[in-house]
């Protein structure tokens, strides 16, 4: 039988997200709002996002930035094995600031998948420190190092990417309540532009379709709210989905796991 096997650990730091996957699914564009850095253990896969197809295979380590858009399948049609840390931007900034000796500094990964033996020990000191409780000092002193070898040798300034104006309209239509239904007409009408303009123009600066963009913000909303140990089926509300089966579905294609196994994982929920 086919291993297919995503897990996410109840973290012992606040704003670090740790998950790890041995499975053949193949994940379909979507992005994080968060910076995420990987070990493939086993195995191998294939990415495609905005800087190319990327292949990754064993010791690689995997980076994505927050907004990214990307995807994810194995090579071959056998599993591969991976663990993920997920950093809120704010530490990430907090500790390049640190790094900077006080220069505030956003950050930007300049590429998906790089080899460094260094790096692959520093997280896995790191993914266990986070999944076992570590004392908290050991915890500060890994994440540290983690990110400051992360800035120092992979990646550079960020310098905010400028929409066009008729499709940063659009998307802020979007982002200000993701649980609001929107129609193409009313998208296109707010960007000045007609329903193929705005369908066309989306996709092409933001790697999604507006519908795609909209469940991606749906679930990342429904993702907080479970954090927030909201029950699922207020979750599903709040967010704007159908009903349960719906958010369901979506979190699944997204994340591997359902709502209810995240939530009482990384939550402590009881569902």
């Amino acid at each position: 039988m086919k291993p297919d096997r995503i897990a996410f650990y109840r973290s012992a730091m606040t704003g670090i997200e740790a998950m790890a996957a041995d499975t053949v699914r193949a994940f379909p564009r979507h992005s994080h709002e968060v910076f995420g850095v990987g070990l493939i253990d086993r195995g191998a896969q294939r990415s495609l996002s905005d800087r190319g197809s990327v292949d990754a295979g064993p010791g690689d380590i995997i980076m994505v930035n927050p907004g990214e858009v990307h995807d994810g399948k194995p090579l071959g049609h056998t599993a591969r094995a991976w663990r993920m840390l997920y950093f809120d931007p704010k530490i990430v900034t907090d500790m390049t600031s640190d790094i900077s000796l006080g220069a505030a500094r956003q950050i930007e990964i300049t590429r998906p998948a790089i080899y460094d033996p260094i790096l692959s020990q520093l997280f896995n000191r790191l993914f266990s420190a986070v999944i076992d409780g570590a004392d908290v000092l050991y915890r500060d002193e890994a994440c540290l190092t983690v990110i400051a070898h992360v800035v120092q040798r992979h990646a550079e300034l960020k310098y905010p990417k400028i929409l066009p104006a008729p499709i940063a309209r659009a998307q802020a239509l979007l982002d200000d309540d993701p649980s609001v239904p929107h129609t193409l007409a009313e998208l296109a009408a707010e960007a000045g532009m007609s329903r193929f303009q705005i369908l066309r123009g989306f996709a092409h600066e933001l790697g999604l379709t507006p519908h795609a963009y909209q469940v991606q913000r749906r679930v990342a909303l429904a993702r907080r709210l479970i954090l927030a140990k909201t029950p699922l089926a207020d979750a599903a509300a709040i967010s704007g989905f159908a009903d349960q089966s719906h958010m369901t579905r979506a979190f699944v294609q997204r994340f591997g796991v359902t709502p209810g196994a995240y939530a009482r994982t990384v939550a402590g929920a009881v569902v």
